[in-house]
Protein backbone atom coordinates (compact mmCIF):
# COMPACT_ATOMS: atom_id res chain seq x y z
CA UNK A 1 0.00 0.00 0.00
CA UNK A 2 1.30 3.45 -0.92
CA UNK A 3 1.81 5.92 1.93
CA UNK A 4 0.21 9.28 1.13
CA UNK A 5 2.18 12.23 2.51
CA UNK A 6 1.82 16.00 2.62
CA UNK A 7 4.74 18.29 3.51
CA UNK A 8 4.13 21.45 5.52
CA UNK A 9 7.00 23.95 5.72
CA UNK A 10 7.28 27.67 5.06
CA UNK A 11 10.45 27.17 2.99
CA UNK A 12 9.74 26.15 -0.60
CA UNK A 13 13.18 24.59 -1.04
CA UNK A 14 12.65 22.35 1.99
CA UNK A 15 9.29 21.20 0.65
CA UNK A 16 10.76 20.52 -2.78
CA UNK A 17 13.73 18.63 -1.39
CA UNK A 18 11.66 16.43 0.88
CA UNK A 19 9.16 15.78 -1.89
CA UNK A 20 11.86 14.70 -4.35
CA UNK A 21 13.35 12.35 -1.77
CA UNK A 22 10.06 10.76 -0.76
CA UNK A 23 8.60 10.50 -4.25
CA UNK A 24 11.66 8.48 -5.26
CA UNK A 25 10.42 5.71 -2.96
CA UNK A 26 8.11 3.15 -4.53
CA UNK A 27 5.86 3.00 -1.45
CA UNK A 28 5.53 6.76 -0.77
CA UNK A 29 3.51 9.34 -2.69
CA UNK A 30 3.63 13.06 -1.84
CA UNK A 31 0.07 14.20 -2.53
CA UNK A 32 0.39 17.84 -1.53
CA UNK A 33 2.31 20.53 0.30
CA UNK A 34 1.58 23.66 2.29
CA UNK A 35 3.47 26.76 3.46
CA UNK A 36 1.62 27.28 6.76
CA UNK A 37 -0.82 25.64 9.13
CA UNK A 38 -3.96 27.11 7.60
CA UNK A 39 -3.01 25.82 4.18
CA UNK A 40 -2.08 22.47 5.74
CA UNK A 41 -5.62 22.01 7.09
CA UNK A 42 -7.09 22.72 3.67
CA UNK A 43 -4.69 20.41 1.83
CA UNK A 44 -5.15 17.63 4.37
CA UNK A 45 -8.92 17.88 4.17
CA UNK A 46 -8.74 17.62 0.39
CA UNK A 47 -6.11 14.89 0.00
CA UNK A 48 -6.61 12.72 3.13
CA UNK A 49 -2.91 11.89 3.66
CA UNK A 50 -1.66 9.05 5.83
CA UNK A 51 1.22 11.15 7.18
CA UNK A 52 1.71 14.90 7.56
CA UNK A 53 5.29 16.18 7.86
CA UNK A 54 4.69 19.33 9.90
CA UNK A 55 7.21 22.10 10.50
CA UNK A 56 6.98 23.60 13.99
CA UNK A 57 7.55 27.29 13.31
CA UNK A 58 5.56 28.85 10.47
CA UNK A 59 3.71 32.13 9.81
CA UNK A 60 -0.10 32.51 9.84
CA UNK A 61 -0.60 29.32 11.87
CA UNK A 62 2.25 27.36 13.42
CA UNK A 63 2.65 23.62 13.31
CA UNK A 64 1.47 23.10 16.87
CA UNK A 65 -1.93 24.68 16.30
CA UNK A 66 -2.28 22.91 12.96
CA UNK A 67 -1.46 19.56 14.62
CA UNK A 68 -4.03 20.23 17.35
CA UNK A 69 -6.73 20.90 14.78
CA UNK A 70 -5.82 17.94 12.58
CA UNK A 71 -5.85 15.57 15.55
CA UNK A 72 -8.79 17.06 17.45
CA UNK A 73 -10.76 14.04 18.72
CA UNK A 74 -13.88 16.12 19.28
CA UNK A 75 -14.56 16.48 15.54
CA UNK A 76 -16.73 13.51 14.57
CA UNK A 77 -15.87 11.71 11.35
CA UNK A 78 -12.81 13.85 10.67
CA UNK A 79 -9.83 12.35 8.85
CA UNK A 80 -6.94 12.20 11.32
CA UNK A 81 -3.56 11.54 9.69
CA UNK A 82 -0.39 10.68 11.55
CA UNK A 83 1.57 13.86 12.24
CA UNK A 84 5.36 13.89 12.29
CA UNK A 85 6.79 17.16 13.55
CA UNK A 86 9.87 18.69 11.89
CA UNK A 87 12.18 20.90 13.93
CA UNK A 88 15.63 22.43 13.78
CA UNK A 89 16.17 21.88 17.51
CA UNK A 90 16.37 18.61 19.40
CA UNK A 91 14.58 20.08 22.43
CA UNK A 92 11.63 22.26 21.55
CA UNK A 93 8.67 23.28 23.70
CA UNK A 94 6.40 23.32 20.68
CA UNK A 95 7.29 19.73 19.85
CA UNK A 96 6.49 18.56 23.36
CA UNK A 97 3.09 20.21 23.18
CA UNK A 98 2.53 18.60 19.79
CA UNK A 99 3.25 15.17 21.28
CA UNK A 100 0.65 15.88 23.95
CA UNK A 101 -1.79 16.84 21.19
CA UNK A 102 -1.29 13.45 19.57
CA UNK A 103 1.57 13.86 17.11
CA UNK A 104 3.34 10.57 16.48
CA UNK A 105 6.87 11.86 16.97
CA UNK A 106 9.38 14.33 15.67
CA UNK A 107 12.37 14.48 13.39
CA UNK A 108 15.23 16.94 13.10
CA UNK A 109 15.30 18.75 9.77
CA UNK A 110 18.98 18.01 9.32
CA UNK A 111 18.54 14.26 9.88
CA UNK A 112 20.02 12.01 7.18
CA UNK A 113 17.68 11.35 4.22
CA UNK A 114 17.37 7.69 5.17
CA UNK A 115 16.02 8.73 8.57
CA UNK A 116 13.25 10.77 6.98
CA UNK A 117 12.18 7.87 4.79
CA UNK A 118 12.25 5.47 7.72
CA UNK A 119 10.32 7.92 9.92
CA UNK A 120 7.50 8.20 7.39
CA UNK A 121 7.23 4.42 7.15
CA UNK A 122 7.38 3.92 10.92
CA UNK A 123 4.69 6.50 11.63
CA UNK A 124 2.46 5.30 8.78
CA UNK A 125 2.70 1.79 10.21
CA UNK A 126 1.17 2.95 13.47
CA UNK A 127 4.35 3.09 15.52
CA UNK A 128 5.50 6.23 17.27
CA UNK A 129 8.90 7.60 16.44
CA UNK A 130 10.38 6.94 19.87
CA UNK A 131 13.47 4.96 19.03
CA UNK A 132 16.16 6.08 18.93
CA UNK A 133 15.21 7.67 22.22
CA UNK A 134 15.55 11.34 21.27
CA UNK A 135 11.84 11.83 21.82
CA UNK A 136 12.06 10.21 25.24
CA UNK A 137 14.90 12.57 26.16
CA UNK A 138 12.84 15.53 25.00
CA UNK A 139 9.94 14.47 27.22
CA UNK A 140 12.30 13.91 30.16
CA UNK A 141 13.84 17.36 29.70
CA UNK A 142 10.47 19.04 29.84
CA UNK A 143 9.24 16.88 32.71
CA UNK A 144 12.25 18.15 34.69
CA UNK A 145 11.92 21.77 33.64
CA UNK A 146 8.16 21.98 33.91
CA UNK A 147 6.64 19.26 36.10
CA UNK A 148 3.13 18.42 35.06
CA UNK A 149 0.22 18.75 37.45
CA UNK A 150 0.61 15.49 39.31
CA UNK A 151 -2.65 13.63 39.44
CA UNK A 152 -2.91 10.35 41.26
CA UNK A 153 -1.82 7.87 38.58
CA UNK A 154 -4.41 5.43 39.91
CA UNK A 155 -7.12 7.72 38.57
CA UNK A 156 -5.93 7.02 35.03
CA UNK A 157 -3.93 3.81 35.22
CA UNK A 158 -6.10 1.68 37.50
CA UNK A 159 -7.68 -0.05 34.52
CA UNK A 160 -4.35 -1.68 33.64
CA UNK A 161 -3.27 -5.08 34.85
CA UNK A 162 0.06 -5.30 36.71
CA UNK A 163 1.70 -6.70 33.56
CA UNK A 164 0.28 -3.90 31.38
CA UNK A 165 1.53 -1.31 33.87
CA UNK A 166 4.97 -2.92 33.70
CA UNK A 167 4.92 -2.81 29.90
CA UNK A 168 3.85 0.86 29.95
CA UNK A 169 6.78 1.71 32.21
CA UNK A 170 9.23 0.00 29.87
CA UNK A 171 7.73 1.80 26.86
CA UNK A 172 8.30 5.10 28.67
CA UNK A 173 11.92 4.16 29.28
CA UNK A 174 12.43 3.90 25.53
CA UNK A 175 12.57 0.12 25.13
CA UNK A 176 11.52 -1.42 21.83
CA UNK A 177 9.01 -4.28 21.64
CA UNK A 178 11.88 -6.71 21.20
CA UNK A 179 13.70 -5.34 24.25
CA UNK A 180 10.54 -5.47 26.36
CA UNK A 181 9.95 -9.06 25.30
CA UNK A 182 13.50 -10.02 26.29
CA UNK A 183 13.30 -8.27 29.66
CA UNK A 184 9.93 -9.75 30.60
CA UNK A 185 10.60 -13.14 28.96
CA UNK A 186 7.58 -12.83 26.68
CA UNK A 187 6.93 -13.40 23.01
CA UNK A 188 7.15 -10.19 20.99
CA UNK A 189 3.58 -10.74 19.75
CA UNK A 190 2.44 -10.89 23.38
CA UNK A 191 4.10 -7.53 24.02
CA UNK A 192 2.28 -6.07 21.00
CA UNK A 193 -1.00 -7.42 22.40
CA UNK A 194 -0.33 -5.79 25.78
CA UNK A 195 0.48 -2.47 24.09
CA UNK A 196 -2.73 -2.60 22.07
CA UNK A 197 -4.72 -3.15 25.25
CA UNK A 198 -2.91 -0.33 27.06
CA UNK A 199 -3.72 2.13 24.27
CA UNK A 200 -7.34 1.00 24.14
CA UNK A 201 -7.89 1.12 27.91
CA UNK A 202 -6.28 4.54 28.31
CA UNK A 203 -7.84 5.95 25.13
CA UNK A 204 -4.43 6.82 23.71
CA UNK A 205 -3.62 7.41 20.07
CA UNK A 206 -0.22 5.74 20.01
CA UNK A 207 2.98 4.90 21.81
CA UNK A 208 4.07 8.53 22.06
CA UNK A 209 1.00 9.52 24.04
CA UNK A 210 1.60 6.50 26.27
CA UNK A 211 5.07 7.84 27.11
CA UNK A 212 3.71 11.31 27.86
CA UNK A 213 1.04 9.85 30.14
CA UNK A 214 3.58 7.65 31.94
CA UNK A 215 5.61 10.75 32.85
CA UNK A 216 2.67 13.00 33.62
CA UNK A 217 0.98 10.43 35.84
CA UNK A 218 4.17 9.91 37.83
CA UNK A 219 4.52 6.26 36.84
CA UNK A 220 7.98 7.14 35.53
CA UNK A 221 10.08 10.07 36.71
CA UNK A 222 13.06 11.67 34.95
CA UNK A 223 16.40 10.22 35.92
CA UNK A 224 14.76 7.34 37.71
Amino acid sequence: MTIRVIIVDDQAMVRAGFAALLNAQSDIDVVGDAADGVEALEVSGRTHPDVVLMDVRMPVMDGLEAARRLLDPSVPGAHRPKVLMLTTFDVDDYVYEALRAGASGFLLKDAPPADLITAVRVVAGGEALLAPSVTRRLIEDFARARPARRRDPKLRLNGLTPRETEVLELIARGLSNQEIAAQLVLAEQTVKTHIGRILAKLDLRDRTQAVVLAYESGLVTPGQ
